[in-house]
């Protein structure tokens, strides 16, 4: 079994910032790709970023220069350092894993976690 787990969502201001982090525990393997989606209502889910296991970097264009993704290999663990946030950046974010075991591709999703921007 293989699980992410997300935290860090909540109800901030525009212009303001939060963290998410996401663990990835279980027999997930060697992962390859770790990354953040989200979807707004009404809308389908979007490519937030990703970051290969050798530290390869991929923004959407809407967040490029307000988003920092980075991972901890050793922990499992990647992290969407979110900052400038705007209304239109409301959704639920959702972790994405990817990785080999036994030679077959696995790809994990988290729960999702929830971030309003707001005044």
């Amino acid at each position: 079994q293989v699980q992410l787990v997300e935290s860090g969502g909540g109800l901030v201001q525009p212009g303001g910032s939060l963290r998410l982090s996401c663990v990835a525990s279980g027999s997930i393997g060697s992962i390859t790709v770790m990354g953040w989606y989200r979807q707004a209502p009404g809308k389908e889910r979007e490519l937030v970023a990703t970051i290969l296991s050798r530290g390869t970097i991929t923004y959407a264009d809407s967040v490029k220069d307000r988003f920092t993704i980075s991972r901890d290999n050793g922990k499992n663990t990647v992290y969407l350092q979110m900052n400038s946030l705007s209304p239109e950046d409301t959704a639920v974010y959702y972790c994405n894993v990817v990785s080999i075991r036994n030679g077959r591709l696995g790809n994990y999703w988290g729960q999702g976690t929830q971030v309003t921007v707001s005044s």
